[in-house]
């Protein structure tokens, strides 16, 4: 491509240590008015970074540069040749245009991410403005005009703010209104309107927020519920989003979908994508942490297969064991009856698998095992790993533990959520190791039906015998 064509070049330079030690009058102007002072570090940062560039490659580089200067960009084609001095700058085709502005509709994502992220409470409606998504502590809302929740300001007779906005699906902020709950709650409502690609406008999401109100009011105003109760909920909506489309994106880009793309640039969306997707396991196990610590938490107590669970956990992280060159021996046998929730117990012995991967060697196997003993219980989770020295057993079950994780994954709650939920049905998760010798965890919770016979027991234990574990198992259970 060639540089366009202009007027007598605006000349600069740079030192070795990246100061403007000269500068023609356009060049210096720019350079203050991105906060740099005389004889100071070269205070735009597209010229600064190409200058750097040079100077490491030892050639000259030229690109084409978009600058910001107030309200308008400006394009600059610079040229910079590095020498024993420092680097010389020479800018032609100095072009000052209106500041680009982002797309209506990416704009209106931003903005909607921000505000979610400081919303109190996330109301969604449908193009009648009846409530479909309410705060979690108001499930009764679901259904009910947005009246029924909101003392809403008027334009007119009858017609309130939110209903003449969505006469034109338009969004808005700082809607003041009263949460109608007890003595009322002062709020600000903000919305953004739901379009559908064929149904056009579908409703709006509603961001709402508390309204600061002073003197013996404020204090005499009710909570509508302890705000932690919806933590879990708003904490979702606020990051899921955006880190999903962070991570689509980065797919995208590593995937080489839209066209080709430089090694190292595919390498770093890869890394972008992974840290996305460690983020969002990272939020999950926040609103797992949330839940399970509340005092009215009781999970179910029906009866559960742990065979039929072990087997479906084995198939579902079973691609991903693969990707690291690990296997997993699924169970096989007849059903090992338990009484608890089959979610969370899905859920713990998909932590136990994940966790067993992770702590695996390249070419390692993990094996499952389910047993009965009296009215206990088991499933039991082991690898061919480094193992867990008798000092460390305990402290992996504690909040934010990392014991020993070779690629920095996992939020070190995983161990910690599975003891307890465990607990919470009437078992215990504990760890039998030594270091050296893999990890075998043991999973128990209260039988369902009568201990199966001595036959239907030994099918069920799948150990290959060149493990090398220690032999406790009756103890475990017990």
């Amino acid at each position: 491509m060639n540089a366009p064509h202009g007027l007598r070049p605006v000349v600069g330079r740079v030192d070795e240590r990246g100061r403007l030690v000269e500068a023609d009058p356009p060049l210096f102007r720019l350079h203050q008015r991105a906060g740099g002072v005389p004889g100071g570090m070269l205070a735009v940062p597209q010229l600064s970074s190409v200058a750097r560039l040079a100077r490491r490659l030892g050639i000259a580089l030229s690109r084409r540069v978009i600058a910001a200067q107030g309200d308008h960009d400006i394009e600059l084609w610079v040229r910079v040749r590095p020498d024993s001095g420092g680097t010389e700058l020479l800018i032609t085709g100095w072009q000052e245009t209106p500041a680009t502005q982002p797309p209506p509709a990416l704009e209106a994502l931003r903005w909607r991410d921000f505000s979610r992220a400081t919303a109190d409470w996330i109301v969604e409606t449908d193009a009648t403005l009846r409530v479909t998504h309410a705060p979690s502590n108001l499930p009764a809302a679901v259904g009910q005009p947005i009246e029924a929740l909101f003392a809403l300001s008027e334009v007119a007779d009858g017609v309130s703010s939110i209903a003449a906005a969505a006469v034109a699906a338009a969004r808005f902020e700082d809607e003041e209104a009263v949460f109608r709950l007890g003595a009322g709650i002062a709020v600000r409502i903000a919305g953004m309107p739901l379009i559908g690609e064929r149904e056009g406008f579908t409703g709006y999401q509603l961001l709402v927020s508390r309204r600061p109100v002073h003197g013996d009011r404020a204090r005499r105003l009710p909570d509508p519920a302890p705000l932690d109760e919806a933590f879990g909920n708003q904490l979702g909506q606020a990051m899921r989003g955006p880190l999903d489309r962070i991570i689509a994106h980065a797919d995208s880009i590593s995937a080489r979908g839209d066209g080709p793309v430089r090694r190292d640039y595919a390498s770093y969306a890869e890394d972008i994508a992974g840290a996305g997707r460690h983020l969002l396991a990272l939020v999950d196990d926040l609103i797992d942490l949330q839940t399970i610590e509340r005092a009215d938490f009781h999970p179910e107590a029906d009866r559960v297969d742990l065979m039929e669970t072990a087997q479906r956990a084995a198939a579902l992280l079973g691609v991903r064991a693969a990707g690291v060159g690990v296997t997993i021996d699924s169970p096989s046998g007849q059903p090992v009856i338990a009484l608890g929730d089959v979610r969370r117990v899905l859920q713990v012995l998909i932590n136990l698998l994940s966790n067993a991967i992770r702590h695996s060697p390249p070419g390692g196997s993990i094996w499952i095992g389910c047993e009965r003993e009296g009215d206990i219980v088991a499933v039991i989770v082991g690898d061919a790993g480094e193992g867990i020295g008798g000092d460390d057993q305990e402290r992996i079950f504690e909040r934010f533990e990392r014991l020993g994780l070779r690629d920095g994954t996992g939020s070190g709650l995983g161990l910690y959520i599975s003891r307890r939920l465990a607990r919470a049905m009437g078992g215990d998760l504990g760890v039998d190791s030594a270091p050296g010798q893999g990890a075998r965890f043991v999973f128990t919770l209260p039988a369902g039906e009568e201990e199966p016979s001595p036959s239907t027991t030994s099918s069920s234990r799948r150990r290959p015998e060149s493990r090398a574990v220690p032999a406790s198992t009756s103890s475990s259970l017990s």
